[in-house]
């Protein structure tokens, strides 16, 4: 059995702002290769327990949850996936702050810097 095998697709889970999709397919199109996913994470850190983490990745993990918006391979751990169930993922774009958003409707508390949660 190959590691591609032990992947689900899912259609809950963290759900991707068209903004935060296009955002991604633009990074994506800047490093030039079609086999990096945006991996969404929960690790264990920060001010308030866990913090996340959004990285590009071409790595396939046994468990693996994946979502596909328009073109864009959304990949959490499944360690990670009970966490981020329902979070959504926006990319704001304004003269305050520019970056990725996460509203996760899991998180309890967070700290003042809005960098991990609980």
């Amino acid at each position: 059995m190959s590691v591609s095998d032990e992947k689900t697709t899912v259609t809950d889970g963290i759900v991707l702002s068209d903004a935060a999709a296009a955002k991604v397919k633009a990074l994506l199109d800047q490093e030039g290769r079609d086999d990096l996913a945006l991996r969404v994470a929960v690790q264990p850190g920060g001010c308030s327990g866990l913090r996340y983490q959004l990285f590009f990745d071409e790595r396939s993990l046994d468990g693996d949850v994946v979502k596909d918006f328009d073109g864009v391979k959304v990949v959490t751990d499944r360690m990670s996936a009970p966490y981020l169930g329902g979070a959504s993922i926006d990319f704001v774009d304004t003269i305050e702050k520019q970056g990725f958003t996460i509203d996760n409707p899991n998180a309890t508390g967070s700290c003042a810097c809005g960098d991990s949660f609980n």
